[in-house]
Order: C-alpha cells, then structure tokens, then sequence
C-alpha cells in the first residue's frame, strides 16, 4: 500500500476541480490528537501490572452482574407476559 499523502488521495478521488470540505486541516489535526490520545490511553493499560486476586474480582462481579441481569430480565418477562392473561374458569359441558 502506498503512503499517499491526504491532498494526494483527495485529488486523485474528486480531482482538480473538486472543493475543498469545510475546516479540513482542523478536522485532520483533531482526528490524530485524538487516535495519539487513544493509543497513548491503551499503552498505559498495557503496562499496568493487574493482581490475579483482582482478575478473579472482575470476573466473579461481572459474572454475578450477568446472572442477577438475566434473572430480573426473566422474571420481569414473566410477569409481564403472564399478566396478560385472563384466567377463566372452565366450565365442561
């Protein structure tokens, strides 16, 4: 893949005669501050030493926090769907 540069793809896409979009520069700069920002955010995670005794805390939570979700979806279902239902009595003829 070849490292063209943006004006480069851009004039190869819309031409010569094609306008310019409205605050590219500041658009450009703002995306790259903003995936340096990102990048540097996910190398700091990375370099953080994490205990097991936590890992084994994220877990157990979040799997609990599944679990207790599941279950008040369940039931609330249920509640929902059986209080739409009109119980009769049945009669036999």
């Amino acid at each position: 893949m070849r490292n063209d540069s943006i004006e480069t793809l851009l004039l190869r896409h819309y031409g010569s005669a094609a306008p310019v979009p409205v605050n590219l520069e500041q658009q450009l700069k703002m995306m790259v501050h903003r995936e340096a920002a990102r990048q540097q955010t996910v190398s700091n995670w990375n370099q953080r030493r994490i205990s097991r005794r936590r890992v084994l805390q994220l877990v157990t939570f979040s799997g609990a926090s599944v679990g207790a979700a599941v279950a008040v979806g369940i039931n609330t279902l249920h509640n929902t769907l059986t209080a739409h239902t009109v119980r009769r009595p049945a009669y036999s003829l």
